[in-house]
């Protein structure tokens, strides 16, 4: 499993919006000035990330993006499950309806159940308040 730069980024920018007044609601500009990150790739993934409601928009004078929650309420691995998809390590885990011809013969498949259980559980324990906290320490989970 590679995180694609869509999930790198929907990340960065939801840490930014956490970072900012949340009352407010932060220009499109702003955000990509910050991040340094194209406007017109941006704008692709602010619009999944809206209409998943976990930003919200306005538009106009004054518009701009803000989180719809806080910080707090959001776990990094919703954030990359919206972005990435399936965060499965192998296709074989992915929870589709057409399930692996030889699952029931398979001696690997407990190792890809567990990883993909571990990545899940890992990336949902770390929560979108984790990341805007000291960036030269320890504490820097990106």
């Amino acid at each position: 499993m590679m995180i694609s730069t869509r999930g790198r980024y929907a990340l960065r920018v939801m840490a930014c919006l956490a970072r900012m007044d949340r009352e407010k609601y932060i220009p499109l500009k702003e955000i990509t000035d910050a991040e340094e990150i194209s406007q017109k790739y941006l704008e692709g993934i602010m619009g999944t990330l809206s209409k998943a409601g976990l930003v919200e928009s306005a538009h106009g004078k004054g518009g701009g993006y803000r989180l719809s929650r806080a910080p707090e309420d959001y776990r990094i691995g919703e954030i990359l499950r919206l972005t990435e998809g399936s965060l499965s390590p192998v296709s074989c885990v992915e929870g589709t309806e057409t399930p692996c011809p030889n699952a029931s013969r398979c001696s690997a498949l407990p190792v890809w159940r567990r990883l993909d259980e571990l990545i899940n559980n890992y990336l949902d324990s770390i929560y979108l308040s984790d990341l805007i906290g000291d960036f030269t320490g320890d504490n820097y989970v990106i």
